[in-house]
């Protein structure tokens, strides 16, 4: 698939439901437990996907707009908001979350990029070269990797009690990729 900005828009629209419904109202045992030492837990994650939308995506599509490639685009501390909300409940996460997801989604809109904009180049600090196109498909697929995650942090809980059967179950052999 071509990357198409409405289309990337319309998956950014749904990651905030889809973690909301998945996660909400879940005893702790589940939002708090993670796949081992150094991993998120579900809460640390919709807390990185509220910080990214913050200080990440289009901080660096308007660093590209105004600057292209002259200056750096901006870095980013991925574990900044989960320092900062270690003691705040899912819930708060999820209801912050879904609005700061639709504030972006509004401010990416009214940028009113042009296919022109959406080629635009901008300096990486760590990758070199990147675009605006490259950079809203990067943070549809962040979310959908995060979405991936999210669903194996649960499943890791239950991989010992689902005995002989984790042979079919495919999110039980995923050791992830990064986050």
């Amino acid at each position: 698939m071509n990357f198409d900005l409405d289309s990337a828009s319309a998956l950014l629209a749904r990651t905030p439901a889809a973690l909301d419904s998945l996660l909400r109202g879940l005893p702790a045992c589940w939002t708090e437990a993670n796949e081992g030492e150094k991993t998120m837990t579900p809460r640390e994650v919709v807390a990185h996907l509220i910080d990214a939308d913050q200080t990440n995506w289009l901080t660096r599509i308007r660093a590209i707009l105004e600057h292209g490639a002259l200056q750096p685009i901006p870095g980013f501390d991925r574990y900044a908001k989960i320092r900062a909300s270690a003691k705040t409940p899912i819930a708060d996460l999820l209801d912050e979350f879904t609005a700061v997801r639709a504030a972006k989604l509004d401010e990416l809109r009214a940028l009113h990029l042009m296919p022109d904009d959406l080629k635009k180049h901008g300096q990486h600090p760590a990758l070199g070269a990147v675009t605006v196109s490259e950079l809203v498909a990067t943070w549809t697929a962040h979310d959908l990797t995060h979405l991936h995650q999210v669903s194996r942090i649960l499943a890791h809980q239950y991989a010992d009690a689902v005995g002989p059967f984790e042979r079919f179950l495919g999110v039980l052999k995923c050791e992830g990729h990064g986050g």
